[in-house]
């Protein structure tokens, strides 16, 4: 069970991105189903962004719709929320923009939800994010504001500088069994030493990994997903193998092959040394993928054993962004 902030999350959290960046968004009421469903499957910790969709409509507003309409749910989820870009996508880590932020963020919950962790979405350039940022967003939890600080997208040596400076409660990077990288470059590692948990994003490989996506027209005109190069044609083919090798091992694990790929996130953290803690938390906007998402599922050593020789054998081509998004390490 993980542990953020001194609280159990359990096994699984909840990623809400999905409801609000997308070219159709859904509506609350819609939305809501799935987020209750989430809750009720013991998925607490929360995950959003006040860039997940436009100013007038992105996570933190549907948030609100969901705490106003069930308040008694606000002390049961511990929300995380990414933040710090600007209209043009550009990081801002000023002083006077990390207020902007944490102000306006609060503004849209208001009052029915505190934020738990707040996160700047990558590492500002234009101010240094030591000794701006980072105390910036300490004196906000000093105040009030926000209840912890989070980091994300970061490399081994920010880890360990922002833990020597502020409490860090959570580190949130990509891992999933077509991004492997934190595995080998040593931010695993980091987090455990610092004993700080690891939140997992995209863990099933933006759906790539459910099995369901055929081919690079099956991703709908508008999606994010058509700009980045593991979705492109020229290719999408080569990492469909990796997709229908490991669906051999989820049938033969009783399992989906999302259920797969969640239950390997879990579990990476057991072979490295100190055993970090890993919390997936792949989204869904139906209430019966939340369902299957949240599922206790365990890898036995046959199986981890035959993903590993896949992992070996088959190589993921494209990068993980496009050339133009920046990312540490």
């Amino acid at each position: 069970m993980v542990k953020i902030q001194g609280k159990e999350v359990g096994e699984t959290g909840y990623g809400l991105m999905g409801f609000t960046w997308s070219p159709k968004p859904t509506q609350p009421e819609d939305a809501f189903p799935a987020m209750k469903a989430a809750l009720e499957a013991g998925a607490i910790f929360w995950n959003g962004g006040d860039f997940y969709g436009t100013p007038e409509y992105n996570s933190l507003h549907l948030l609100a719709a969901y705490f106003t309409k069930y308040p008694e749910d606000a002390d049961k989820v511990v929300l995380s929320i990414k933040s710090g870009y600007k209209a043009n996508f550009e990081i801002d880590g000023t002083v006077e923009y990390i207020r902007d932020r944490v102000n306006n963020c609060n503004k849209i919950l208001g009052g029915t939800k505190k934020i738990d962790i707040f996160e700047y979405a990558r590492i500002p350039t234009n101010v240094d994010f030591f000794s701006v940022t980072l105390k910036e967003l300490q004196k906000c939890v000093e105040e009030g504001l926000i209840g912890g600080i989070g980091l994300s997208e970061v490399a081994v040596a920010t880890i360990k500088k922002s833990a020597a400076i502020v409490k860090i409660d959570a580190v949130e990077v990509e891992l999933s069994l077509w991004s492997t990288d934190i595995l080998a470059n040593g931010v695993v590692e980091a987090c455990s030493e610092a004993k700080i948990p690891i939140v997992a994003y995209s863990p099933i490989g933006r759906g790539m990994l459910t099995g369901q996506i055929k081919s690079a027209d099956d991703i709908p005109e508008g999606d994010f997903r058509r700009m980045f190069p593991r979705f492109q044609p020229e290719n999408f083919h080569y990492n469909l193998e990796l997709v229908q090798r490991l669906q051999e091992v989820s049938k033969r694990s009783g399992c989906t092959p999302g259920q797969l790929a969640i239950a390997w996130v879990r579990q990476a953290g057991k072979t490295v040394k100190g055993s970090p803690e890993i919390l997936p938390i792949p989204g869904a906007s139906r209430k019966e993928r939340v369902e299957e998402n949240c599922k206790a599922v365990t890898l036995d050593k046959s199986a981890l054993a035959d993903i590993e020789k896949i992992l070996a054998e088959v190589t993921v081509v494209g990068g993980r962004y496009p050339a133009t998004v920046s990312i540490e390490g």
